[in-house]
């Protein structure tokens, strides 16, 4: 498929939004309703398995309200990060910041801090704080509901995790940023026995290709 300009930005910002779902989150407070303690023990249990220290791997399926559709895996660990699709492949070691792309035939290569390395993804900054939690139970899992508090000034209003409902692993997150709703389907998922060789950029195999590189920091 060959994407219009609007539809290539949409498309950057939803995955954005997506890994920042995945890599950025942080702790959080709500009301102390018994719902909402379940709701966070559960998601604390499900974001242990995702971020845990022997590390996860998932398939997403990505669904903008059908406008544009595609599928890509990640791997976890810590500060380590590795996502590939059919547009890039990335490794994120701790130390550097690796993006191949594919189409240009360019490795970009970033401090793994640094928020050049997705123009995107900085704009859209968030916290936990910001949403209130609660939980319901679905016929095929637990759905677990963040919404927006009143005064909060993030772009993200809500977010629908669905999860599986003995092993808490996710299945499904729906985002809803302004009026546009976003699915992300997620399958395969691993947790644990994630080795760090993952996380290591092929530099060898990329050279004898004849791609180029860039030092972006």
């Amino acid at each position: 498929m060959i994407l219009s300009f609007q539809e290539n930005r949409r498309y950057r910002r939803i995955l954005s939004i997506f890994f920042l779902l995945f890599i950025s989150l942080s702790g959080y407070a709500q009301e102390e309703t018994p719902n909402a303690k379940q709701a966070r023990r559960i998601f604390e249990t499900a974001y242990e398995q995702v971020f845990g220290s022997e590390g996860s791997s998932l398939v997403y399926d990505v669904n903008i309200v059908g406008l544009f559709k595609t599928r890509g895996k990640i791997w976890l660990k810590d500060k380590k990060q590795r996502y590939s699709d059919r547009r890039v492949d990335s490794w994120n070691d701790g130390e550097r910041y690796y993006k191949a792309i594919k189409k240009k035939k360019i490795v970009e290569i970033y401090n793994p801090n640094s928020e050049n390395k997705d123009k995107y993804a900085s704009r859209f900054k968030f916290t936990l704080d910001d949403f209130n939690y609660s939980i319901t139970k679905q016929y095929d899992g637990l759905l677990i509901t963040l919404k927006q508090k009143k005064k909060a000034k993030g772009t993200i209003k809500e977010v629908k995790a669905l999860l599986a409902p003995h092993t808490y692993a996710p299945i499904r997150l729906r985002i809803k940023v302004a009026f546009i709703w976003t699915t992300i389907k997620i399958s395969d998922f691993h947790a644990g026995g994630i080795d760090d060789d993952v996380f290591v950029f092929p530099r060898n195999k990329y050279a004898s290709e004849g791609w180029k590189f860039e030092d972006k920091d």
